[in-house]
């Protein structure tokens, strides 16, 4: 049981590491856009946690195309959220 809760912890923060790499880090000449968005939304919460623990570590990208990316960037943190709300 112990062994068990070990290989998921451990699969946990692999997990997380390997999707806050996905975040925004620094300023860059490049212009993101609906699409990246949309994959920064999903990584957010754990741009979050890293955040939090000292990392350094955008929850957003600052050279954004502006509406586009900010439409993309909810729609994927309400896609992380599950939603609005789940009917039972």
């Amino acid at each position: 049981m112990k062994n068990k809760r070990l290989v998921i912890a451990i699969f946990i923060l692999l997990v997380s590491i390997s999707l806050t790499s996905c975040a925004p880090n620094n300023y860059t000449s490049s212009e993101y856009g609906f699409f990246s968005g949309i994959v920064h939304g999903f990584v957010f919460i754990f741009s979050l946690i890293g955040k939090l623990l000292g990392f350094n570590i955008g929850l957003y990208a600052e050279h954004n195309s502006g509406f586009f990316y900010w439409l993309g960037f909810i729609i994927g943190v309400g896609g992380l959220g599950g939603g609005a709300s789940s009917r039972r």
